[in-house]
């Protein structure tokens, strides 16, 4: 996609939303498999808009996830959530799944909380746990950077030294301790997707330091850090990898588990977001 469309896009979806709402977000929550509820509970909706509804805007085809931004206050802090994101196993161009972040941060967003489901690589975990994630590996994906800079959200070489905000692990960290969810933390890695990585690849990921793995998250980061926003994720382990158990892995065993962990998950989110609120002094 020519850099001039590809920013058409950018700028035809922030006027359309602008047109529907004045409101502008203080933090920006990409909501994973299991999660979407979240977004119909917040304090107070201000404004929905389906992804569809954007002209060029990518479109979410992946059951569990409903494809719309969801406006409004989360403890008292002004949130924009993605009701459903994006992924490049989808047929999207790696930039093309990013836009959403971009379009975020231009209505206001200084803040990202990345939410997903994946797979355990580190032999520690189980099923159901929460896992904050500290670093990543994206190699296995191209960069969301790759092609034109685009100078109004970053530098052409940005640094990518610390993607996850410290400040922030430490928020998830003593929410979770407040909550009594004992939470791991790790490295996360994206693999392109949509097939479940073969028992050699877990091996080799394991190998390179990878806690857990999934299919999405890495390049919204990157596109994020690029645009200056501080940054958090938390990962659920839906399942184990690929020959961690004697078990075949399907996305329904994935969206089971997710689902089932997901009161935790929202509760946990929702904490978070107000001391992410407390913190930054995004209050309301």
């Amino acid at each position: 996609m020519k850099s001039e469309k590809y920013m058409e896009i950018v700028r035809n979806s922030y006027e359309f939303i602008r047109s529907k709402t004045s409101f502008v977000p203080d933090a920006a929550i990409v909501l994973g498999s299991g999660l979407g509820a979240l977004a119909d509970e917040l304090d107070k909706t201000e404004c929905v808009i389906n992804y569809g509804e954007l002209r060029g805007f990518p479109v979410s085809t992946v059951p569990g996830h409903a494809g719309r931004f969801v406006m409004g206050y989360l403890n008292g802090v002004k949130v924009i959530v993605m009701q459903g994101r994006v992924h490049y196993y989808e047929g999207y161009k790696v930039q093309e799944v990013v836009i959403p972040i971009r379009v975020m941060k231009k209505l206001g967003a200084s803040t990202l909380f990345l939410t997903n489901a994946s797979g355990g690589i580190n032999p520690s975990f189980s099923a159901g746990d929460f896992m904050i994630i500290e670093d990543q590996i994206s190699t296995f994906v191209p960069s969301p950077l790759r092609g034109a800079n685009y100078d109004d959200f970053g530098t052409r070489f940005p640094d990518m030294s610390e993607i996850y905000d410290s400040d922030l692990i430490k928020i998830l960290e003593d929410s979770a301790a407040s909550l009594g969810i004992n939470i791991k933390k790790g490295v996360y890695v994206q693999t392109p997707g949509p097939n479940f990585e073969s028992k050699a690849e877990i091996r080799m990921l394991r190998t390179l330091g990878a806690d857990a793995v999934g299919m999405s998250t890495a390049g919204e980061a990157l596109a994020a850090n690029h645009a200056g926003m501080h940054i958090c994720g938390i990962s659920c382990v839906a399942n184990l990898a690929c020959g961690m158990t004697d078990q075949p892995l399907t996305h329904e065993e994935v969206q089971a588990a997710a689902n089932a962990a997901a009161p935790r998950f929202k509760a946990l989110i929702k904490d978070s977001v107000k001391r992410i609120g407390e913190h930054y002094g995004y209050r309301s």
